[in-house]
């Protein structure tokens, strides 16, 4: 058994903790069999740390004599240890401000050391308030982050963590040093390296999945984090409102404006309440592989690095298509699927073509509230053609004029999308959703933090014999949908044979 790090203050903490869990174990009329399989071990982990305790006692008491003895030159008559008192010793319940090794100043030197938490006499509500301490914490001090990973890390943990510290939880099982090394070692291939301290770091993260098999990325290589502080090469993501999921499905609030009005001195208070409603993002299963040949898996901590790169990418390049034209059944619901065939959808002034007056009059029919705040979007072939319209210099379409796609079209940013139709040919039939101009912070993508990935050892050709490859298989679960459609314009070119 590796050596209990625990102060005199924590292993009392723990055995009041174990304690309350035996007893409340010991009420129940029937046990399961996991009941008494943790009652086995919670009596094991207390006689482990009852001793442990006792032992910080004595070391105490006996730093007191040799103390005592070299101040007076001989050994004092009797010593009294009193555990838990200040009495005994610099390892016990000392004041935090005139003693710096005390416990409460030592509280989250290590934040991932969940042992020294109380919980047996706290709500799930405190013990949520503490693990995102812990969590912010650890962020300052995880390996394997640059600055960007932090800042995104923790505004994840601060905008998104409900108040059971799900997120938060998620965070300090798979960022501490003990799991980044076991990770390594799997997703090197050495699993069989690993040391009891990195198997328990394993097995804590596994708990909190509800997938079968493979293993949580570390947090600060999830691709979620990594997209968040890098910025997303899909610029639909760049400008949606971006949330985190830490279900199957993200449940939002929307509301109305409220309705005030002109009162009258004296005079009874409207029902000026806005009919709030309940948007839901459903969010899916998508996956991947990542083969890589033996020989480059030499250096383990530079394959970890760019494993988690590699994935986020990919991640970014699969969805950048979803959000566009996602059919909502097992993928996000892109955002032209969400507005086809809504009052959101407009022709164009002349029917079965495209001009610079589809431009104002989209600009125009959008409602100032969510003008203030909208972005175009659309294929680079689209933009192209906006820039032949102003042949004379007349038109001031663009803000300027340069060598590639301007910024902003009609004062709003010029978004591009690869997966939207770059043209159209007036002489096919069919839809041709081209543009669109709205508040793309009511296209919602919400994200499931906690991609897994599995080990694959050996690829294997076509004849069943080693490749000399191995190979990652990942999978996560986002979402997107259009939570407020009448925030959007999209223009349909539609022609006809």
């Amino acid at each position: 058994m590796p050596q209990l790090q625990l102060s005199h203050q924590q292993a009392v903490i723990r055995l009041r903790e174990i304690r309350a869990r035996l007893e409340e174990l010991e009420q129940r009329d029937a046990l399961t069999e996991e009941d008494e399989r943790q009652f086995d071990e919670l009596t094991q982990e207390f006689a482990e740390v009852d001793d442990h305790r006792r032992q910080l006692e004595r070391r105490s008491a006996l730093e007191r004599v040799r103390s005592a003895t070299q101040t007076t030159g001989r050994a004092p008559a009797a010593v009294a240890v009193v555990p838990g008192s200040a009495a005994t010793g610099r390892s016990y319940n000392e004041d935090p401000i005139l003693n710096p090794d005390s416990v409460e100043d030592r509280r989250f030197r290590n934040p991932w050391d969940l042992g020294e938490m109380r919980t047996f006499d706290r709500s799930p509500e405190q013990v949520g308030v503490e693990l995102r301490s812990r969590a912010l914490a650890a962020i300052e001090k995880m390996a394997a982050a640059n600055d960007p990973i932090r800042s995104a890390a923790t505004d994840i943990i601060e905008r998104f963590d409900d108040k059971r510290g799900t997120i938060a939880r998620m965070c300090l099982a798979t960022s501490s040093p003990e799991y980044l090394r076991a990770w390594s070692k799997l997703a090197g291939g050495r699993g069989h390296m690993m040391s009891p301290e990195e198997q328990r770091a394993l097995e804590r993260a596994m708990s909190l999945t509800d997938t079968a098999g493979g293993y949580l990325v570390p947090f600060q290589l999830d691709p979620t984090v990594i997209i968040t502080s890098n910025g997303s090469r899909n610029q639909i993501r760049q400008a949606a409102r971006q949330v985190v999921a830490t279900g199957d499905v993200w449940h939002g609030v929307s509301a109305g404006a409220v309705q005030w009005r002109w009162a009258a001195e004296g005079s009874e208070a409207g029902d000026n309440a806005p009919t709030f409603g309940q948007p839901e993002v459903p969010v899916h299963k998508a996956d991947g592989f990542v083969p890589i040949s033996i020989e480059a898996m030499d250096d383990a901590e530079n394959v970890t690095m760019e494993v988690g790169r590699l994935l986020a990418f990919g991640k970014d390049d699969l969805e950048a298509a979803a959000f566009i034209s996602g059919t909502g059944t097992g993928q996000p619901t892109g955002i032209v699927t969400a507005l086809a065939g809504t009052a959101s959808e407009i022709d164009p002034v002349t029917p079965e073509t495209f001009a610079a007056a589809d431009i104002y009059a989209m600009d125009g029919s959008l409602p100032a509230r969510w003008r203030a705040n909208a972005s175009w979007l659309a294929n680079r072939g689209i933009y192209n053609l906006v820039r032949q319209f102003d042949t004379n210099g007349g038109a001031e379409l663009w803000e300027r004029i340069g060598a590639d796609v301007p910024a902003q079209l009609v004062g709003r940013p010029a978004l591009e999308a690869e997966a939207m139709d770059a043209s159209f040919d007036p002489a096919a039939a069919g839809d041709n959703r081209i543009l669109i101009l709205g508040d793309f912070e009511h296209y919602v993508i919400a994200d499931r933090i906690g991609m897994t990935v599995e080990f694959i050892p050996h690829l294997v050709g076509a004849n069943r014999r080693p490749t000399g490859q191995r190979g990652w298989y990942a999978w996560y679960r986002v979402g997107a949908d259009s939570v407020n459609d009448a925030a959007f314009r999209m223009l349909n070119v539609a022609t006809a044979v």
